[in-house]
């Protein structure tokens, strides 16, 4: 069964809505990138903030109210039209929603325990609910009356690319009609501070795959499609995941489990390597996850696939990025990018010699003409957890 992706909502530090995001994701565009407020670790890093006012929660739930899900209900407004006819035609209990984060409304439960240690009792507008991962699902089905089924995951930086693969799954098992999915993850102190403590951040806009990476940006975003069985342009045509559980946090140092994600992907979408038209790298710019990717990639694509991190101009988005980085690939393809343009690779030039050379986009390539299109995207995440989507031109 075909799952299409029939509508995208995205908002991110490249700006909000298809058009903006597409525009300066083709161009290359860091200077969304900016110098987060305060001080973490006695050091001020880059972040990919989304800057400017996002929609009310006037009215909803006291549990509700976190910028999590204003992040994530400005995105789903920019398919509000799409939405509103799946419901009437579908009805509420046949739509799912299936989203992927890691941090939820840490933030103002952070803020709440700060102000209990501080003050001796916790703010008026504490709530445990913040926190809890299931919190943009159950705020989403809330706010649309939908009662189909609805639950988060959190599977660390994979979460939203597995929210798609949910998705997909719950139309083949004809449990839905349509399903909400994509991801949510919003600035942090706790995130920032986490990252900082394993020296994986760096104080400049991160390069991914150069000799001088000395490691990532951290970002927020949300980014979601409604999924059908009705036949759009695009469509998920396959994915593939895997875990190798080779460490709490590095990656398997041979990329085995990426091999195995991409390979599993592949299959899935009877797609052959030298079919992929373009490859969105995880490509965090720290040391290990830029070494063992590149050398995945290689193994997989001997051909040279074209590709590019799309890190330095929004950050790691955490649990958003598989959804944001698929989100990518479907704005390439679509009517937004008439030069068919790829999303170039922004980074310093300095190819580390201990790594493979991989095919990195310069500014300005084009697509090839020739053939359908077919576009991968990698997700690795914490415990060997590893995912890959491929999205193409629907047949």
């Amino acid at each position: 069964m075909t799952a299409y992706l029939n509508a995208l909502g995205v908002i991110c530090a490249l700006g909000r809505g298809q058009a903006e995001v597409a525009r300066r994701l083709l161009a290359g565009d860091v200077s969304g990138m900016q110098l987060y407020p305060q001080l973490v670790a006695g050091r001020q890093l880059p972040v990919g903030a989304v800057m400017g006012e996002l929609p009310s929660l006037e009215g909803a739930a006291p549990r509700h109210v976190t910028r999590n899900n204003q992040l994530l209900l400005a995105a789903v407004e920019q398919i509000d039209s799409e939405l509103r006819e799946a419901m009437a035609r579908f009805g509420p209990a046949r739509i799912g929603v299936v989203l992927g984060t890691s941090t939820t409304g840490i933030q103002e439960a952070t803020l709440g325990i700060t102000g209990l240690v501080r003050e001796g009792q916790l703010p008026a507008s504490y709530h445990y609910g913040h926190q809890e991962l299931c919190a943009p699902a159950s705020f989403l089905s809330e706010r649309l009356l939908l009662s189909g089924p609805s639950y988060s995951i959190s599977t660390a930086c994979t979460s939203s690319a597995r929210a798609l693969l949910s998705a997909k799954r719950l139309l083949e098992a004809d449990i839905c009609d349509a399903v909400i999915c994509g991801g949510v993850d919003t600035l942090c102190d706790l995130t920032l501070q986490g990252f900082s403590s394993l020296e994986a951040t760096s104080e400049h806009i991160c390069n991914p795959f150069s000799v001088n990476r000395d490691g990532i940006n951290i970002g927020e975003a949300a980014a979601v499609f409604l999924m059908t069985r009705e036949q759009a342009p695009i469509a998920l045509l396959g994915a593939g995941a895997s875990s190798d559980a080779h460490h709490i946090s590095a990656p398997d140092p041979q990329g085995l489990g990426a091999m195995h994600a991409m390979r599993k992907a592949l299959n899935s979408a009877a797609t052959q390597p030298d079919q992929i038209t373009y490859l969105n790298l995880h490509g965090t710019a720290t040391r290990h996850n830029d070494s063992m990717e590149s050398q995945a990639v290689t193994a997989v694509f001997q051909h040279a696939v074209a590709c590019s991190s799309s890190k330095a101009l929004t950050g790691h988005t955490l649990g958003a990025a598989g959804a944001l980085e698929a989100a990518f690939c479907w704005l390439a393809m679509s009517e937004h990018n008439p030069a068919k343009l790829l999303p170039p690779h922004r980074w310093d030039g300095q190819q580390d010699a201990e790594l493979p050379q991989l095919n990195l986009i310069a500014p300005g390539v084009q697509m090839k003409a020739t053939g359908p299109r077919r576009m991968m995207s990698n997700s690795f995440a914490f415990g060997g957890n590893n995912i890959s989507l491929i999205l193409g031109d629907a047949t």
